[in-house]
């Protein structure tokens, strides 16, 4: 009795939480995150009590190690807030092999935006998604949206064959390039095909800019459809206007790999739910026995334990 009484109210505290992230309460909303984050209850009643906001738009920018991507963002940001505008930023860090959590080291670049009421700046370790997104992203992204932001910036680490999960996850992704890239594109060029429907080459007063930039051109238009790409150098704020005009056009294609990372998404809230009469600890105790025989067999354990339980 008492068990359930305890689950009851724990189950039923998301309500300040949910009122304090639908009037935009910072230091609520941080707080909702990190329970969403770590999986901390009440975190899947929250999730589910939210209003989500699916008409705000999100942006995804990606692009290799010293490409300016967070300073290309800071410029961005304050496009927005110019005009009065509420912006998100959900900065996805290298994970720290030691603590497994994010290493926050671009967000120095940012530091003009810590005070600013109308923007929020979060970081998320990658912790181990191959893409630089996880599942842990697109919920915190569902309460970002709740919060009623005019924009929500994803940034996130690396670019090549496993960033592909940043086009499902934005409405817009951009890829941030400088003009040292050229010959990292021969390498990655089908995965940036995949990911971008804008390329900035930032860094544009650089040798070799120009011919990089047309190169970049032609590239795009022997393997698909028109995408914009700018020049940008953004620690002199140079095209940054150019870009926030194309970002904030009304977004006239539906993104079909949205709907593919929806369904990872869904599975994986269904085996949470199907794992939670689980009990580890006895799952532990019993595969510590098992292993000690020397036919010892996981997938075997694995099915008779799912009979068994």
């Amino acid at each position: 009795m008492i068990r359930k009484i305890c689950l009851f109210v724990l189950m039923n505290s998301y309500q300040p939480l949910k009122k304090g992230i639908e009037q935009g309460d910072f230091r609520i909303l941080a707080r909702a995150l990190t329970l969403v984050e770590n999986e901390i209850e009440p975190s899947s009643a929250l999730l589910q009590s939210i209003s989500i906001q699916n008409a705000i738009p999100v942006i995804g920018i990606t692009g290799p190690p010293g490409a300016g991507k967070s300073t290309l963002v800071n410029e961005i940001v304050n496009c927005f807030v110019n005009k009065d505008k509420k912006v998100a930023i959900l900065a996805v860090d290298p994970t720290s092999p030691f603590n497994f959590g994010s290493l926050l080291g671009d967000r120095i670049r940012m530091a003009q935006q810590f005070n600013n009421p109308n923007v929020y700046i979060r970081s998320i370790a990658t912790r181990g998604a191959l893409g630089g997104v996880s599942i842990k992203t697109l919920e915190m992204i569902d309460v970002l949206r709740a919060a009623k932001f005019d924009l929500i910036i994803v940034e996130t680490v690396g670019v090549g064959q496993s960033e592909v999960e940043i086009a499902g996850l934005a409405d817009k992704t951009i890829v941030v390039l400088v003009p040292e890239s050229g010959d990292e594109i021969q390498n990655i060029k089908s995965g940036l095909m995949e990911i971008a429907q804008a390329f900035v080459v930032n860094k544009a007063d650089r040798e070799g800019a120009d011919m990089f930039a047309n190169n970049l051109k032609k590239m795009i238009h022997q393997q698909t459809a028109e995408i914009p790409v700018f020049k940008t150098i953004a620690d002199k704020k140079n095209g940054i206007l150019e870009l926030y005009n194309w970002i904030i056009k009304p977004i006239d294609k539906v993104n079909d790999r949205r709907k593919f990372l929806l369904a990872e998404k869904a599975l994986r809230i269904i085996q949470h739910y199907k794992m939670q009469d689980i009990d580890k600890k006895q799952l532990r105790l019993a595969i510590e026995e098992a292993a000690l025989k020397p036919d010892f067999n996981i997938y075997k354990f694995v099915e008779g334990w799912i009979k068994h339980s």
